[in-house]
């Protein structure tokens, strides 16, 4: 019982966090330090697979209208050769993916690495989310759209945010909203550009053969997963109308908050 319960709050954790920019992979770090999670390599891997895969699903169903225009231009093209709208963006997903797939082939043994309860590491990046936060609610607005060359950049954001403690939510949003784009097409872009990734990840590790789990982490990871499905449905649709009311800076006093007291914690 104890240990489903704690894979339950592992997907909470992970459900409000991978949308609400405050870093998702720096509070599973803090939730695993908390509650001395003893898990192996392995058995953490699929865990933190299983949940990531739970909350791009809730990013597909709160954002499935979105995804089917995608989807039916890229069809529409494939009939056409006609370049259209939806087409574009498709284009612009995959153009902000670039980097965060450089960085994760290349870099990939050194970035596991970071995943082994660095807290100090964690803190010191959640005032670096904190304050790219407070500055992105203090941009003023406008309506311009996602283009290739901002795609990129906030493809480079998002390939940062690998580093546990940095808000890949809030990077993407916070240097979108920077350079001006609409604060709905941001919150949107960031959480569409992520599903392919962690899809990606997720095939890539299936073939490695590094995922299996027994009978007993079967209920645990069933658990974790609905969790975090249905926290990520609420926190998917809650997190789009804070951006688009900028209220950014709260979720900001809040890093900073964590980050000094993991800084503190790790230092004492």
């Amino acid at each position: 019982m104890h240990n489903i319960l704690y894979a339950i709050l592992l997907g909470i954790i992970q459900g409000l966090t991978e949308f609400l920019p405050v870093s998702s992979s720096g509070h599973l770090e803090l939730a695993k330090h908390i509650f001395d999670d003893q898990s192996l390599a392995k058995e953490s891997l699929i865990m933190t697979v299983v949940l990531h895969a739970a909350t791009a699903l809730s990013t597909l169903f709160i954002l499935r209208k979105e995804v089917f225009q995608i989807f039916n231009g890229i069809f529409q093209f494939c009939k056409t050769f006609k370049p259209n709208e939806e087409f574009y963006f498709s284009l612009k997903i995959i153009v902000s993916m670039v980097p965060a797939v450089f960085v994760g082939l290349v870099w990939e043994e050194e970035i596991d690495s970071l995943f082994s309860g660095n807290i100090l590491l964690v803190g010191a990046m959640l005032l670096v989310t904190g304050s790219l936060l407070f500055l992105a609610d203090r941009a003023k607005t406008t309506g311009k759209k996602v283009g290739f060359i901002s795609s990129l950049i906030i493809g480079l954001s998002q390939a940062i945010a690998i580093l546990p403690g940095i808000s890949r939510s809030g990077a993407t949003i916070s240097t979108s909203v920077l350079l001006g784009i609409d604060r709905d097409k941001a919150a949107r872009f960031s959480f569409l550009m992520v599903v392919p990734l962690i899809f990606g990840k997720m095939a890539k590790d299936l073939g490695s053969g590094d995922l299996t789990a027994s009978g007993d982490q079967t209920v645990m990871l069933v658990a974790g997963f609905v969790a975090a499905f249905i926290t990520g449905l609420i926190a998917c649709k809650w997190m789009i109308r804070l951006v688009k009311k900028s209220q950014l800076k709260y979720f900001s006093f809040y890093c900073f908050a964590i980050g000094a007291i993991a800084i503190i914690y790790s230092i004492s």
